[in-house]
């Protein structure tokens, strides 16, 4: 087995983006028998739906028992249902509503065509049930009513434009927290719509923005332990994850890494990141889908076919994981539920 799983990671590196059928690939990499307790043997990847330009933060909706997920460059948010098994459009102009779009959105090639990434990031759901999103274009955090009037939750920082929302989650108590690096900013960090001279994570508390850190080159993914005593947030350009502690104002604390995946070379960085019941951290990384414990031992790697971007807990159980990754969204079975808004 052990001859056959380096044959496969040589494959990986040498040819990492050659597409594979999701229903041909199953292969998990186990680093720990503890992994044993998360994923079964024989888990596999299942497509759910492809074609998009770039899927990127689903969320599980509780009260509609679906799934939304964001395609950034159509600049929508979709809903895949578990019932129809079919996708539909649930959010048109997710992340930019001006006219001219000439200057808006990051740009990169996704193999196929030039992407413009000014639809919307990530997407959650509040404690009182609203659908929250970051909108990439439009350099805000947006939320819904049922009615689907759009409320801008933030949108500046002592007086300047934020960067490019990237991805949020709520603490129990309301408190909103979010990544915001310069992705969706024509030419990043060098764009000249660039206001801020920092990528921010920031915490909305009482309609009060706060910044929380401005050390991180590109901060992404964000999750919370489930006691809610840990903030986890990753830096994409590092390779890292930090944890913070979080404080009784639910500002941020002590940080440290809590895992650094620089010593594996196969593409893939830090993006989306979730957390299961028992405190599992699932972040994507080299080579797929990586599975941290609590204690931040790296247990093993769910391969995927596509290069994964970004990741939610989700089903009637919460046993299932959805993952946008390239231009598919698929879903994968695992034992433990997840922490699902």
């Amino acid at each position: 087995m052990k001859s056959i799983l380096r044959y496969v990671l040589v494959v990986l590196l040498l040819f990492p983006w050659k597409p594979i059928k999701a229903d041909e690939w199953s292969l998990i990499v186990r680093l720990n028998p503890k992994i044993d307790e998360i994923i079964a043997v024989d888990a596999q990847w299942e497509k759910l739906a492809g074609d998009f330009g770039h899927p990127e933060g689903p969320v599980w909706v509780r009260r509609g028992q679906y799934l939304l997920f964001s395609d950034i460059p159509a600049n929508r948010i979709y809903k895949w249902s578990p019932v129809s098994r079919k996708i539909s459009v649930f959010l048109e102009y997710s992340g930019f509503t001006g006219s001219d779009d000439s200057g808006a959105g990051g740009q990169y090639d996704n193999g196929r065509a030039l992407m413009t990434l000014l639809g919307s990031n990530g997407v959650t759901v509040d404690p009182e049930g609203r659908i929250v999103y970051c909108a990439h274009g439009d350099r805000r955090i947006i939320r819904l009513d049922g009615a689907g009037k759009r409320t801008v939750v933030a949108d500046e920082f002592d007086g300047k434009r934020l960067n490019s929302p990237n991805d949020l989650v709520y603490k129990k108590d309301g408190a909103l927290y979010f990544t915001d690096p310069p992705s969706g900013l024509r030419n990043t960090n060098e764009s000249i719509q660039r206001e801020l001279g920092f990528n921010g994570v920031y915490l909305v508390r009482d309609g009060k923005l706060q910044l929380l850190s401005k050390d991180l080159s590109s901060p992404n993914g964000l999750a919370f332990s489930p006691d809610e005593k840990y903030f986890y947030v990753n830096d994409s350009a590092k390779k890292v994850i930090w944890r913070f502690d979080v404080l009784p104002d639910d500002t941020i604390g002590h940080g440290r890494i809590f895992i650094d995946m620089n010593s594996d070379k196969a593409p893939g960085v830090p993006d989306g990141m979730k957390v299961d019941s028992k405190g599992n951290v699932y972040c994507t990384g080299p080579g797929g889908l990586w599975i941290i414990s609590p204690e931040g031992q790296h247990l093993g790697t769910i391969l995927s076919a596509d290069l994964a971007s970004n990741m939610a807990f989700g089903g009637a159980d919460g046993r299932t994981l959805y993952v946008a990754a390239h231009i598919s969204l698929y879903q994968i079975r695992l034992k433990i539920p997840g922490i699902i808004p």
